[in-house]
């Protein structure tokens, strides 16, 4: 299998919301730097939403500041019981998919900011987040899946029934985007309880996308890594015209 380059452009112009639209749902928006959510909600919640995304970052950021190697490592850091809360969870969650902490950042923002939402009193919400999504909804939903360049893409999807949320959705790619993957998979999508291990495990699993020899061996052993990996209901994986999948997932075929 070829080194497959990535191409930020459909990223950067965020081509993939195209399908992220729930006419019973209000469309915000929360901007701040890297952190770029996309909002569906029973009501308005922009500038909420935009307060609790800098606090968070602000949290992270400190952090940082304090402990210059949490931003850097590519490996689980001990847990510091002293840390902030979102601080804690991403460290636990980069336990559970042997990644750096940094791994879960996305999703870590998109849960912390929605389970705050909900406390606030919103009753249903989706937030996504450069393709993590943590979604709360009292009905039956289908998150297609994108996955850039390949002819698989937007053609499957994940339905997700109501008694499993809220919950994550996060998907790490070796061709879209700006994050970094070590792996050559269009995508790979881990749906999870915690939007955070989630995407941690997205990434741990998209590193294993990678080498000689065809896409359906490299995506049998990032399947097999999954099957070893507790706490999450299941991965999809699409490299070029070749997709595997593993767990308790219903996929549907989209129009």
């Amino acid at each position: 299998m070829s080194k497959r380059k990535k191409d930020p452009q459909s990223y950067q112009n965020r081509t993939y919301r195209r399908f992220f639209t729930e006419t019973d749902l209000v469309a915000s928006r929360a901007h701040i730097r890297e952190t770029d959510l996309q909002i569906l909600a029973t009501n308005d919640v922009g500038d909420r939403a935009t307060e609790l995304v800098l606090q968070y970052r602000l949290q992270i950021e400190n952090y940082i500041v304090k402990h210059p190697h949490f931003s850097a490592t590519l490996k689980p850091l001990p847990f510091d019981n002293l840390a902030p809360p979102i601080v804690r969870k991403m460290m636990k969650a980069a336990r559970v998919a042997d990644v750096g902490p940094m791994a879960a950042v996305a999703g870590a923002i998109a849960q912390f900011v929605g389970e705050q939402l909900i406390a606030d009193g919103c009753e249903e919400i989706i937030i996504e987040n450069g393709g993590d999504i943590y979604l709360s909804r009292k009905r039956d939903c289908t998150a297609a899946i994108y996955a850039g360049q390949s002819p698989l893409n937007s053609m499957v999807g994940v339905h997700i029934p109501a008694t499993l949320q809220p919950l994550g959705i996060c998907t790490s790619s070796g061709t879209i985007g700006h994050s970094l993957s070590l792996g050559e998979a269009d995508s790979v999508t881990v749906v999870a309880g915690s939007t955070l291990v989630a995407d941690a495990v997205a990434t741990r699993l998209g590193n294993e996308v990678v080498g000689e020899g065809s896409g359906k061996q490299a995506i049998a052993r990032a399947l097999e890594t999954g099957k070893q990996i507790e706490d999450i209901h299941g991965v999809i994986v699409i490299c070029d015209e070749v997709m595997g999948a593993i767990g308790d997932l219903e996929l549907v075929r989209l129009n």
